[in-house]
């Protein structure tokens, strides 16, 4: 039967004519046009409007944060039993993220050394202000487990809920076909959980206009001035990973064409922009990945493994550029010792990110490794919507093209969907999980 046969259409449904990434930026424009006509006319109650809009739609996302990450985890570790070589495959993609944020921390390293953001500022020490609570690695470690398996999902700790998840899942892999009913339960709730995001998702247009549209009536554009250095740094160290770094890897590492990785996982970046939260994108970055050609068992696997770990914007260029701002403000001299900490922090400390909306954690982090004064976090925080959004934007597009550079390497890549891979056409109709119909999936082997 034709894709273009009624019964097709009535599956379907209504569908705006417009294409989705063309309806989120008509949102960001019409949220820019609203916001300023807000801020400079003084409209109160469109002021009110676009922030509950946006206020809303990011409510609504990390609504589902806690029980998709959890599910997803346990789904992508257990998915690893229908995949050969499965040990294999994960390790490449550990090895490849690793690679990547040391990449990226560089590049925000000599950024930051090259145009000395702090230096232009007027900002001085006392505008600084502690953050309520300081992470450090004894922090790390220890908030990894949790006292009890209510209140991580309660008070939204994503590192403990994906400990949780981990533990759960490898147990289901240990127990076998006894546990094959938790198996199946946790798999439909997942597709439940992800049904509803889509819901949320396809408000993105509108929530984008409140989003946009409050950031410029909180924060005007005179915020930018005293932050002007260090936002054109993060916007371009962000930007020369993305457009730069990655499609480096995809026509050397890879051999493949990577304006069709961007066709592909632009819906996932765009969605990030607006967002700013790789797991409320995560949905977007599976389908995208797998419609770029990856196999569905390991990009169930991949992609919710990086939402929570893979973090190149806000865990090494952010975190890199910014210890230079706050050490030029308070006048810290920084050495070689202090370059190679902030290197190692990001490479190594980017799960304390967890894939949350902002990256504070990891900039408290990194300061308290240099011992640097935790004051510059207050520093930056009313700049931080602002700088959110490019990075997000950079993790999810690294968190989407990790599956693919890993599977293009052990040839189970396919070539073919990769090519054809476009934009368009993205929808909750597509199922990222696909456990129905089978009890003996597909293998997806890795090559030796």
């Amino acid at each position: 039967m034709s894709a273009n046969t009624p019964a097709a259409e009535q599956k379907r449904g209504f569908r705006i004519p417009v294409p989705f990434w063309a309806q989120v930026l008509i949102g960001l424009a019409l949220g820019l046009v609203l916001g300023w006509v807000a801020r400079t006319y003084d409209v109160s109650w469109l002021a009110t409007t676009l922030d509950k809009v946006g206020g809303i739609f990011v409510q609504l996302l990390k609504l589902a944060v806690a029980p998709l990450v959890f599910f997803a985890i346990l789904v992508s570790i257990t998915n690893l039993r229908k995949v050969n070589n499965a040990a294999r495959l994960a390790t490449r993609t550990l090895i490849w993220f690793m690679i990547t944020s040391l990449i990226a921390v560089v590049i925000g390293l000599v950024i930051g050394l090259v145009t000395n953001p702090g230096n232009g500022s007027d900002l001085t020490a006392a505008d600084g202000a502690k953050p309520d609570h300081a992470g450090s690695w004894l922090d790390f470690i220890t908030g990894i487990v949790p006292t009890d398996v209510v209140t991580p999902f309660t008070q939204l700790n994503v590192l403990q809920i994906v400990f949780m998840a981990v533990v759960a899942g490898i147990a289901i892999l240990k127990i076998g076909p006894k546990a094959q009913p938790i198996l199946n339960l946790s798999e439909s709730v997942l597709e439940l959980l992800q049904k509803a995001l889509w819901w949320v998702i396809l408000l993105a247009p509108i929530g984008s206009a409140g989003l946009i549209g409050r950031a410029i009536v909180q924060y005007g554009w005179d915020l930018l001035g005293n932050y002007a250095t260090f936002t054109i740094d993060i916007y371009v160290g962000c930007a020369l990973v993305l457009f730069g770094v990655y499609p480096l890897l995809l026509a050397t590492v890879a051999k493949l064409n990577p304006l069709q990785f961007f066709k592909g996982a632009w819906p996932a970046i765009q969605l990030a922009f607006v967002s700013r939260s790789s797991v409320g994108t995560m949905p977007v970055t599976q389908q995208s990945a797998i419609r770029l050609g990856v196999p569905k068992d390991y990009a169930s696997f991949a992609v919710p493994f990086g939402a929570t770990t893979k973090m190149d914007g806000c865990a090494a260029i952010y975190p890199a550029i910014s210890a230079i701002f706050v050490a030029q403000i308070f006048d810290v001299q920084l050495g070689i010792k202090e370059y190679l900490l902030i290197a190692f922090v990001s490479v190594f400390g980017s799960a304390a990110t967890a894939g949350l909306t902002g990256a504070t954690v990891m900039l408290t982090l990194t300061l308290s490794t240099l011992g640097l004064p935790m004051e510059g976090v207050g520093l930056l925080l009313a700049i931080d919507p602002i700088l959110d959004m490019m990075r997000t934007a950079t993790n999810v597009a690294g968190q989407a093209l990790i599956p693919v550079l890993v599977s293009a390497r052990e040839k189970i890549l396919d070539h073919a969907k990769y090519d054809s891979a476009t934009a368009s056409g993205y929808d909750d109709e597509v199922e990222v999980y696909d456990h129905a119909g089978s009890d003996e999936p597909q293998a997806v082997t890795a090559a030796a």
